[in-house]
């Protein structure tokens, strides 16, 4: 290799691609998916819940294999890819009878995450069909959760891996590159947000928010193996004010600059979006600076 390369900051020395070539030739009956999961045990290449890092793994070996560093064998059968293959969720029946009423008034609400339960499917109905942008599958990890109220849901909040890269964001917290890296798992981003058009009851949208924030953290923890340190989510001024982000106490940290993560002109092509930030503990900056040694 002239260069050195990396693959999600994974820095792929000369000695990785010898073990790698050693590894095809000692096991050529096994498939793409197969060696990829020889190399991860290998390797110990985990995410922080123990689970391999099996899909960038793959991608990795993909990356090898057309710049003709390694040799895989040939694709023995094409696998369903669900994030271009997407269809719409199916539409769920449910009450949406209005409910206007106060917060008090509405009583107790049950508030569920239902990532990888039977639920999912009532959510994914929820925010495609009464969101605004309807329903895109989160990035990363991700969690979902069902508000409900009398029986009935009255709201429903995504949360996912958070943007690699977000000026004002960045700034704020005031980490540097390697502790980005490392630590930005440890934030989460909200994608959607959706009070039900069936649901008009002053002050539920921030009282859901302060509900979900002290709970997310320890979900997390349950289902991928890490916390969560800081919140983030962007607003659009030219339809919302985020009246109950603000009401919640979360903080404006800056504007984006409107050219999208895969920008390669420096231009402006979307709207400009409000950046707004929670902090889910007080040494939240000292956490996400450090860098593991």
């Amino acid at each position: 290799m002239q260069t050195p390369l990396t693959y999600r900051h994974r820095l792929i020395s000369e000695d990785d691609i010898v073990f790698i070539r050693k590894l095809i030739a000692e096991h050529p009956e096994l498939s793409r998916r197969r060696l990829s999961a020889k190399l991860c045990e290998a390797w110990n290449w985990n995410q922080a819940n123990g689970t391999p890092r099996d899909m960038v793994c793959r991608g990795m070996m993909l990356m090898l294999h057309r710049a003709d560093l390694i040799e895989l064998p040939p694709v023995r059968f094409v696998t369903r890819n669900p994030m271009v293959e997407r269809s719409v969720p199916t539409r769920v029946s449910v009450d949406e009878t209005p409910l206007s009423v106060s917060l008090a008034e509405l009583g107790p609400l049950q508030v569920r995450q239902v990532r990888r339960t039977p639920e999912e499917v009532l959510f994914n109905s929820l925010i495609q069909h009464h969101h605004y942008l309807g329903y895109a599958r989160p990035v990363g990890e991700h969690l979902k959760y069902l508000i409900t109220a009398r029986g009935r849901p009255v709201a429903c909040l995504a949360w996912s891996s958070a943007p690699r890269h977000l000026g004002s964001r960045d700034r704020y917290i005031g980490w540097g590159q390697q502790a980005r890296l490392k630590n930005i798992r440890l934030l989460a981003y909200n994608p959607r947000f959706l009070i039900l058009p069936w649901a008009t009851v002053p002050h539920l949208a921030s009282h859901i928010l302060g509900r979900i924030a002290r709970r997310l953290s320890a979900d997390w923890q349950r289902m991928y193996g890490h916390p969560i340190y800081f919140l983030e989510t962007f607003i659009d001024p030219q339809r919302f004010r985020g009246t109950c982000y603000r009401a919640a106490n979360w903080i404006y940290l800056g504007d984006t600059t409107g050219r999208g993560k895969d920008d390669r002109t420096n231009q402006p092509n979307r709207s400009i979006k409000q950046v707004l930030g929670y902090p889910l503990i007080q040494d939240f900056r000292q956490r996400l600076s450090q860098v593991p040694g």
